[in-house]
C-alpha cells in the first residue's frame, strides 16, 4: 500500500492559549532538552519538569532517551545520556521555563559519533587565549507543506533571480511572518542574533548569529535552528536547510562562517588574516569533508563555481569576492584588521565541526 501525502494538522491556537495562560506553579519549571540526532543535522527535543529554576545549564539533571529511535544506538542497549551544556529562555512557554542545549554520550560515557561538540570544546579551550570569535550566516528555505518553495507557483517557477535579495513587497518575499517571529523569539531566548535578510532565491532567507566566542557559536546556532523549526510549526510552514533545495539556475544555501582571533582584530591584523588563509589553502579537502554532515556530498550540489560559490575542488581567496572560498571584506582590507569569511560551509553543516576545524587549521596546527 503506497503511503499517502500528509497534510498539516489544523489545531486551534486560540484554544491552546487558554491553557498556556493558566498560572504555572512558581515551584515548577519546564525545561526542554535539545540534542542532535544520528544524522548529524536532525534536531530532537523532549521536556521535563524541575522543582527549581536553573540559572546555569550544569544545574539541570543529566537525562536519558532511547537512542535506537534516533539512529544512535541499538535497541538491545538503547539508553543514551543527555548532558546539559547551554541554557536559554523558552520563547514558547515563557515565564521561568528554559531551553537547554545538550550533547550526547553512550552507556560508557563516551561521546556518540554525532557528538561533535565534545572535541570542539577541547579545541576552543586550547585556543581560548586567542579569543576566537565567530559569526555564522545561516541560510535556509521556507517550503509549503507539499515540499514546494513557499509562494512559488505550483505549476512553474517565479521570475528569475534579481529582485528577491533583501526584497520588499508581497511579490518579492514570502514568509516574512515566520522570519520576524523567529527573530523576536531568538532575542527573547538570549541568542546573539545579529540580523536577518531575504536571500537571492525567492522563499530563501538568512539570519546571522554572532559574534560568539568559542563553543558558544555552536550552542547558539543549534538552538536558533530549533527555534526556527518550532516557529514554523505555528505557521504550518516547513523549513529546509538543504544546501541546494532547487536544482538549476537558483542559488543554494550556505552557512558562511566569519572568523577572527584577537591578533586579527588588532592593528595590523590583516597580516594574521593572510597567514590564516595560507594555512586554510593547504587543507581544502579536510575542510570540505567537515562542512556538511555527509562529508562533502551535500556541498557538491552547491559549490559549483557559480551562483556566488567557489568550486568544491579548488581553493581561492579575494577581497570582496563572493565567488571565492575565503572572502576578505572590503572594509577589513581598508582597515587592515578584522576578520575573514569562509563561504564554503553548507547550510546544513554542524557548526561545532566548522568552528573546530577552522581553529585547528589556523592556530593549533
Amino acid at each position: 500500500m503506497a503511503a499517502s501525502k500528509s497534510h498539516p494538522v489544523k489545531t486551534s491556537k486560540t484554544v491552546l492559549k487558554r491553557f498556556l495562560d493558566l498560572e504555572q506553579p512558581k515551584e515548577y519549571c519546564q525545561v526542554e532538552y535539545i540534542w542532535i540526532d544520528g544524522t548529524g543535522e536532525g534536531i530532537r527535543s523532549k521536556g521535563r519538569t524541575l522543582d527549581f529554576v536553573p540559572k546555569e545549564a550544569k544545574e539541570c539533571p543529566i537525562w536519558n532517551y532511547d537512542g535506537s529511535s534516533t539512529w544512535q544506538s541499538d535497541g538491545c542497549n538503547s539508553d543514551l545520556y543527555l548532558y546539559p551544556r547551554a541554557l536559554f529562555r523558552d520563547p514558547f512557554r515563557g515565564g521561568n521555563n528554559k531551553l537547554v542545549m545538550c550533547d550526547v554520550y553512550k552507556h560508557n560515557k563516551e561521546p556518540v559519533e554525532s557528538n561533535k561538540r565534545n572535541t570542539c570544546a577541547d579545541v576552543m579551550e586550547k585556543a581560548k587565549d586567542l579569543a576566537p570569535w565567530f559569526g555564522i550566516e545561516q541560510e535556509y528555505s521556507l517550503l509549503d507543506f507539499d515540499g514546494y518553495p513557499l509562494g512559488w507557483p505550483k505549476q512553474g517557477f517565479p521570475g528569475p533571480q534579481g529582485p528577491y535579495y533583501c526584497g520588499v513587497g508581497s511579490d518579492k518575499v514570502y514568509g516574512r511572518d515566520v522570519v520576524e517571529a523567529h527573530y523576536r523569539a531568538c532575542l527573547y531566548a538570549g541568542i546573539t542574533i545579529s540580523g536577518i535578510n531575504a536571500e537571492v532565491m525567492p522563499s530563501q532567507w538568512e539570519f546571522q548569529v554572532g559574534p560568539c566566542e568559542g563553543i558558544k557559536m555552536g550552542d547558539e546556532l543549534w538552538v536558533a535552528r530549533y527555534i526556527l523549526l518550532r516557529v514554523a510549526e505555528e505557521f504550518d510552514v516547513r523549513v529546509t536547510f538543504d544546501p541546494k533545495p532547487i536544482p538549476g539556475n537558483w542559488n543554494g544555501a550556505g552557512a558562511h562562517c566569519n572568523y577572527s582571533t584577537k591578533p586579527m582584530r588588532e592593528d595590523g591584523g590583516l597580516a594574521e588574516i593572510e597567514k590564516a588563509i595560507d594555512k586554510l589553502s593547504l587543507k581544502q579537502k579536510e575542510h570540505i569533508r567537515a562542512y556538511d554532515p555527509k562529508n562533502g556530498q551535500d556541498n557538491a550540489r552547491r559549490l559549483l563555481g557559480s551562483h556566488e560559490t567557489s568550486s568544491i575542488d579548488q581553493f581561492s581567496a579575494g577581497v570582496a569576492n563572493r565567488g571565492a572560498s575565503i572572502r576578505i571584506p572590503r572594509q577589513v582590507a581598508e582597515d587592515k584588521k578584522g576578520y575573514l569569511e569562509d563561504r564554503r560551509p553548507a547550510s546544513n553543516c554542524d557548526p561545532y565541526s566548522v568552528t573546530e576545524i577552522v581553529v585547528r587549521t589556523t592556530v593549533l596546527e
